[in-house]
């Protein structure tokens, strides 16, 4: 099974940047998904994820997790309103095992 991480954001690649750098200084480790800047919300309203409640002046999606298939077809979503909680590793590996 091949799996493909990537993270959304409204932050283009300079902003984007200033993270990875961030994580790697603070945690000493180098980011190995790919980012997509989504500045215009397309993806995030795609699926349904953007915050009306965000700030203003910096859109955001809700911290979504997803795992979908190659036609594309969600098979398994957690979205959450705080960002500091995300679903646990072996939640997403079992959700993973339903695309096999």
């Amino acid at each position: 099974m091949s799996v493909e991480i990537l993270a959304v954001s409204v932050e283009g690649r300079d902003l984007q940047q200033k993270m990875i750098d961030r994580v790697m200084e603070t945690y000493g480790v180098d980011l190995t998904y790919t980012l997509l800047t989504d500045r215009d919300h397309r993806v995030i309203n795609r699926y349904g994820i953007f915050n009306p409640d965000g700030p203003k002046t910096r859109p955001i999606p809700h911290p979504t997790t997803m795992v979908i298939d190659r036609e594309g077809v969600i098979r398994w979503m957690v979205t959450e309103i705080d960002y500091r909680m995300r679903p646990e590793n072996v939640e997403v590996l079992e959700a993973l095992e339903l695309v096999r």
